[in-house]
């Protein structure tokens, strides 16, 4: 039976997160420790104990999502869990996936997310980015939409493809409001704007993109071990300027959610380990690949019953 592990982004992040895993694996503390090493943070504090405002400040959240995945796929194997034959993340879980395929070294993969956060969130002024959550809407008319509410400073497109249903869109303030105003128009009954000041996925982080370009030229990056699917493109990373490449791209990309988990049923992937806190990704392909088995692995009782 072929499994795939999958991690998370933001968004999955909440105080106490992971406290009963760490309790009974310590390798999740370890892995923690050794992100908060590498930053100057401490890591597992700010998720245990907050405050809430600064875990989710992306500049922390994205080390400390980066952390969890790592850990969980940590204590995954060292609960007996299957091997994967495939990863994936979601925007950030991605970096997970590369450093659990051995392709990026969890040093220099916390330093290059904590960067990675520094450079979104200054890349717009505080209030003028913003995101929303559009559900039961054509991908096609949602576009169309999106074109038309944008102006040349002030864009916003279809972000995260998360599931049949379930888009967000992301860019300009007054743009994402001119959508959501034609949404409604157009009978779309069901569309929440996201408590998020960064435009992800959007045009508006091209800029942030370039400088994470010369980052991650710094990094050394090595052939995944387990093959991993990028965001952007939905292939399989196989050689690091590529892998440079598809990163910094993937901060102005649609994250292709929709068509990673086709794919990794067209490889035969029958069971995917939800690695890091919560479930979100495990409800979406339910949606997606509505055969394929999810475990979401971030509570001890939870993981225990999976690799059983």
């Amino acid at each position: 039976m072929t499994t795939a592990c999958i991690f998370p982004g933001q968004g999955s992040q909440s105080i106490g997160m992971l406290a009963a895993l760490g309790e009974r694996y310590p390798i999740v503390r370890d892995v923690f420790s050794q992100c908060s090493d590498a930053i100057g943070v401490d890591l597992w504090a700010l998720a245990q104990h907050g405050p809430e405002a600064e875990l989710n400040s992306t500049i922390n959240t994205q080390p400390v999502l980066l952390a969890a995945g790592v850990g969980v796929f940590q204590a995954y194997l060292s609960a007996g869990g299957k091997p994967p034959s495939v990863l994936a993340g979601h925007s950030l879980g991605e970096y997970c996936a590369l450093v659990c395929a051995g392709s990026m070294h969890l040093h220099a993969a916390s330093k290059i997310v904590r960067e990675r956060g520094r450079l979104m969130q200054e890349a717009v002024p505080e209030g003028q980015g913003a995101m929303a959550a559009v559900l039961n809407a054509e991908l096609s008319m949602l576009t169309d939409i999106c074109a038309a509410a944008s102006t040349a400073g002030e864009p916003v497109v279809p972000a995260n493809l998360n599931a049949p249903g379930q888009i967000v869109i992301s860019g300009h303030a007054n743009a994402v409001t001119r959508a959501l105003e034609a949404l409604a128009a157009a009978g779309v009954r069901r569309a929440i704007r996201l408590p998020v000041s960064v435009p992800s996925h959007s045009p508006l982080m091209r800029d942030a993109a370039d400088a994470l370009f010369e980052i991650l030229g710094g990094a050394i990056l090595q052939t995944p071990t387990i093959p991993v699917i990028a965001n952007v493109d939905v292939e399989l990373h196989t050689d690091w300027q590529q892998t440079r490449e598809r990163l910094a791209r993937q901060l102005y990309s649609p994250v292709r959610w929709i068509e990673t988990v086709e794919k990794m049923a067209a490889m035969g992937v029958a069971t995917a380990y939800e690695c890091g806190p919560g479930k979100v990704l495990s409800g979406m392909i339910k949606r997606i690949a509505p055969a394929m088995v999810t475990h979401a692995v971030g509570e001890p009782d939870a993981l225990a019953a999976a690799v059983a």
